[in-house]
Parts: structure tokens; C-alpha cells; sequence
């Protein structure tokens, strides 16, 4: 037990220290989970301990978890051309192009050479999605190409498995795995369904009315376990089990409620899965293959931004294009689970498991920079300003009583432009953000913003949204925006809501109540955001 505590000890004072140090660089936590890793295994020599490799595996169920938990049917639908068209090319070309690199490169079977070559097909979903939204870049054209396609590459997750479980099979016939495989699916697919469907809801019910935080959490980790260990029982791995089950809850009406409350430990999960992962990387195996390392990291990079330029610059421009492409020409984080889960099977020998797992955490690195660019790059007519470099200090809300004034939930480019025009009007306003550094920005300029997550019921009630005239939305993290207006739904008081949209997701919003008032996004979009919060205001006084 003590020595635990040591070792306890030692990998969290590492991975504070090591991530506030890497984001004054601007580099994910992600990396410094991993060099975390590698400084404890160098420390308490533990990348052969048994503990370390069933941790591993629990890290990359939560992973999957947390990508069925934002699988929606609706967001996919409302992006089907650059998720269906777009996503499919990318992912079907590339990896078959990597299918054959891998196969005569690294001297493997056919059928492990299909799952690296597919596995290397996948981008940073967490890395891109978290510099695009937090530069405001998500919502501009190229944003939007990236994020279909990461979408895809998301449910492209499902066949890799499904494919890795058939080929480490120890049966010898194909067609009897195949049927068995799909009798099996059947079976956890139906029972998961009517499970979700006529029982979770039920039971969550009696679970969130007991009003206990801890018991909701408990619930929802038991049945991502449940739903692994079901789908282990039935011949699949794990983490198919944590996908189903994060779908599963994507369909519950508490689907909010668990990503508010699941966030940091989702996060903290899955960083135990990444100091697993740099806690087995071999310094001395990739020194010895450093010339392989970096043609394959070169090699991986321009495939992928060649095919996914060659994709879009059909029907886009070509600045779109180039920039899409260099934004999702990394290799993702779930490579680097199917490069560990392959190595637990013996289906990829430890140099070569080293060697791939050191181009993904390369590749990795480079995206923010590369990210950070990329407008220099590909287009020098787009004005990119850069992130304002302030003391990380913030101070909670706590906001005396106020009385018909607007709440903005987001202070970046649009928020700041509404927050403007509002003040150029003498219009009394609040502004919530969960940027540190935007809300110091905020604040330096003698401007009403205050830190809060604009998606706990408990931060809106500090903002006196009882007494306000309207809420302005102009978040851009779409999984954000969500959280927010399921928030405000549930409110009692209906309040006014003038939410911006880009044309994609009118249909998503269109059923929320008459109370949200919806506006297209266009140049003059901050003034008819607004504008339309003004009428709101008049409407309500001409009510009372």
C-alpha cells in the first residue's frame, strides 16, 4: 500500500507540473500524460508491470465510452455530406494506403497490416476539435469539413474493433467466426436496446430523484463496466461494450446531465490511459530505429493531407482544402489504444509497436503548432489573430443583483462584438465563459465578464437569469452550445434565448420552444443577435 501511495504520488505531482509547464507552450495535455508515463516507468521501472497493462485497458475503455457518449444521430445528419462523403473517402483511401505501407514496410500479416493501416487513417479528435473550438475556428468553413470528418473517422471505430476481434481469434474457420461475430452483436445490440430503453430510463428517474450527485455517477460508471463486461462475455473487447454504452446514455434524456458531471472524470481517466501509454514507450528501441521513426511520421502526414486536399479541392477552394487537410493530417489517439491492444494480443511485435506509437505522440506534438499556422499557411487573406498571453488567475461569478440585462454565454470574437454593440446602446449585460483567458481579457478591458460554466444551472441562477431580459448564445463549441440550451430548457422560467447558427443545425434547433429565436450566422450576425435580443426585451415588457 505504501509503495502505491508513491507511486500515487509521484504521477500526479508529475502531470501537474509537466501540463502547466507544456500549455505556456500551448501543447495538449495529452503529451504530458504521456511524458508523465515515461518519466515514472524510467523512475519505478513499472512498463512490465501487470497492473500498469489492466490499467491501460481501463483508460481506453473510458475512451470509447466518451466517444459513444457524443455519437448523435442529429449532429451527423446535419453534417452528412462531409461525414458520409468526405469522411468515408478519407478514411477507405488512406487506410488502404497505409494497408500496404505497413504491410511490406514493417514485414507483418495481412491482417494486422488492415488495422494499422486503418488505425492510421484516424486524426486527433480531442487534440483538433480543442484548438479549433478554443480559436473560434470550428465554425469557419474548413472547421466544419474537419469536424465531418472526424466524425466519421469516429464511427470508423466500430469495424477496427470488430475487425481486430475476428483476426485475434484463435478459431480457424472464417465463416464460422463471422457468423458467431454477428449472432453475438445481435445479442448485445438488442439486449443493450431494450435495456436503454425500457429499463435506464426507469431506473435513472428514481436515481436522479434521490438528488445525490455521488449515486448518479455511480450509476452511469456500473453501466459502462456492465455494458464492457457484457460484450467481453459475448466474445468482443471491452471497449465495443463502453461504445454501445455510451450510446446507450446519448438517448437518455440525461445525456447533458452526464457530460456536466462525467467531464473531469473523463478527462482524468483518460489521462491515466496516456501515462499507461508513455509508460511503455522504449527509449532504446525507437533510438535504434530513429531514421524509421521519421520517414513513417513524414510519410503518414503528407499521405494524409495529399488525399484529404485531393477530396476537397474538388468542390471547395483551395484555401478551404489546404487547410482541412493540415488540420487532420495527424494520427489520433486511438491509434495509439490499437497499437496497445494489438501488442496485448501478439499480434505486433514490441519494435514495431514502439516504433508507430512514437510517430502517433510526434504527430501529436506537432498538431497545435501546425494548427496555430495553418491560416498563415493556406490562406494570408484571413485575419488570424493570436491567443493574448495573460497571468492565468480568474475569479468566480459572483455578480450583485441584477435586473432586465442580457446574459452572453461565450467571450470570443462574435461574443466580444455583441458585447460592443450592447455597450455602445447603454444596455446593461453579463458575459459567462469558461476561457481563463478570455475572461481576463474581458476584464481588462473594464468589461462585465465573469468565469463560469454557462451549462450548471447554479452558474445561471448567479447570473440572475430570473430577472434578465434575454441570453445571447454565441458559443461556438457546438457539444458547448448543446449543453447550454438543454440547460436552459429545463428551466422553469422559460427565458428568451437568441441562439446563432451557421445553416447546418436550424433543424436541430427548431423544436426547443418559441421562447428561442434563432439567427442565421452572416457579417452583420452581432447585430441582429442584438437586435432580436431588443425585441425579446420589448415582447416581455409589453406582456407585463
Amino acid at each position: 500500500m505504501e509503495s502505491f501511495l508513491i507511486i500515487f504520488l509521484t504521477t500526479a505531482a508529475c502531470a501537474v507540473v509537466l501540463n502547466v509547464v507544456l500549455k505556456r507552450f500551448e501543447i495538449p495535455t495529452i503529451i504530458g500524460y504521456i511524458f508523465t508515463g515515461v518519466i515514472i516507468s524510467m523512475i519505478f521501472e513499472t512498463n512490465e508491470n501487470e497492473a500498469v497493462n489492466e490499467l491501460a485497458e481501463f483508460g481506453i475503455v473510458f475512451l470509447m465510452f466518451t466517444i459513444g457518449l457524443e455519437f448523435s444521430f442529429k449532429h451527423l445528419w446535419s453534417m452528412k455530406i462531409d461525414v458520409f462523403i468526405n469522411g468515408i473517402a478519407q478514411v477507405f483511401l488512406t487506410g488502404l494506403i497505409f494497408t500496404f505501407v505497413a504491410r511490406y514496410a514493417f514485414d507483418i500479416g495481412q491482417q494486422t497490416a488492415i488495422i494499422i493501416g486503418f488505425a492510421l487513417s484516424l486524426s486527433s479528435t480531442a487534440i483538433v476539435l480543442k484548438v479549433l473550438n478554443d480559436s473560434g475556428n470550428i465554425s469557419q468553413i474548413y472547421g466544419r469539413k474537419a469536424l465531418g470528418m472526424l466524425l466519421f473517422q469516429d464511427i470508423a471505430v466500430i469495424p477496427i474493433l470488430l475487425m481486430m476481434d475476428i483476426f485475434s481469434s484463435k478459431s480457424s474457420s472464417v465463416s464460422e467466426l463471422v457468423t458467431t461475430t454477428l449472432i453475438s452483436a445481435a445479442i448485445l445490440i438488442i439486449s443493450l436496446y431494450f435495456i436503454g430503453k425500457y429499463v435506464y430510463n426507469w431506473v435513472l428517474y428514481f436515481v436522479v430523484k434521490t438528488d445525490s450527485q455521488e449515486i448518479f455517477i455511480a450509476t452511469v460508471i456500473f453501466t459502462v463496466v456492465g455494458a464492457s463486461f457484457l460484450a467481453h462475455y459475448l466474445g468482443f473487447s471491452f471497449t465495443l461494450g463502453a461504445f454501445l454504452a455510451g450510446m446507450l446514455l446519448a438517448e437518455t434524456q440525461y445525456k447533458e446531465r452526464i457530460e456536466v458531471d462525467l467531464i473531469p472524470l473523463r478527462d482524468l481517466l483518460l489521462g491515466l490511459f496516456f501515462i499507461t501509454v508513455g509508460a511503455r514507450i522504449d527509449f532504446v528501441i525507437i533510438a535504434q530505429n530513429i531514421v524509421m521513426v521519421s520517414v513513417v511520421l513524414v510519410d503518414v502526414m503528407i499521405i494524409k493531407a495529399a488525399v484529404v486536399y485531393f477530396l476537397l479541392s474538388i468542390r471547395q477552394k483551395r484555401r478551404v482544402a489546404i487547410k482541412t487537410a493540415l488540420s487532420i493530417c495527424q494520427i489520433g489517439e486511438f491509434a495509439l489504444a490499437i497499437f496497445t491492444m494489438l501488442a496485448y494480443r501478439e499480434m505486433l511485435s514490441d519494435k514495431t509497436s514502439q516504433i508507430l506509437t512514437a510517430v502517433v505522440i510526434l504527430s501529436m506534438i506537432l498538431t497545435p503548432f501546425i494548427l496555430k499556422n495553418v491560416g498563415k499557411i493556406a490562406d494570408k487573406l484571413e485575419d488570424e489573430n493570436a491567443p493574448v498571453k495573460i497571468n492565468e488567475e480568474f475569479e468566480k461569478l459572483k455578480v450583485n443583483d441584477m435586473n432586465d440585462h442580457f446574459i452572453v454565454c461565450g467571450y470570443g470574437r462574435l461574443g466580444q462584438e455583441v458585447v460592443r454593440r450592447l455597450t455602445a446602446q447603454g444596455l446593461p449585460y453579463l458575459v459567462i465563459d469558461s476561457d481563463v483567458g478570455l475572461v481576463k481579457l474581458g476584464q481588462s478591458r473594464g468589461e462585465n465578464v465573469y468565469f463560469g460554466n454557462a451549462a450548471q444551472p447554479a452558474t445561471l441562477e448567479a447570473a440572475h437569469i430570473s430577472t434578465c431580459s434575454a441570453v445571447i448564445l454565441t458559443v461556438s463549441n457546438e457539444q458547448k452550445l448543446d449543453l447550454i440550451i438543454a440547460t436552459l430548457a429545463d428551466l422553469e422560467n422559460h427565458v428568451n434565448t437568441v441562439i446563432r447558427y451557421t445553416g447546418d443545425e436550424k433543424a436541430l434547433y427548431s423544436g426547443l420552444g418559441e421562447n428561442f429565436h434563432l439567427v442565421k450566422e452572416e457579417r452583420a450576425v452581432a447585430r441582429i443577435l442584438v437586435h432580436e435580443a431588443l425585441q425579446c426585451k420589448i415582447s416581455v415588457a409589453h406582456e407585463d
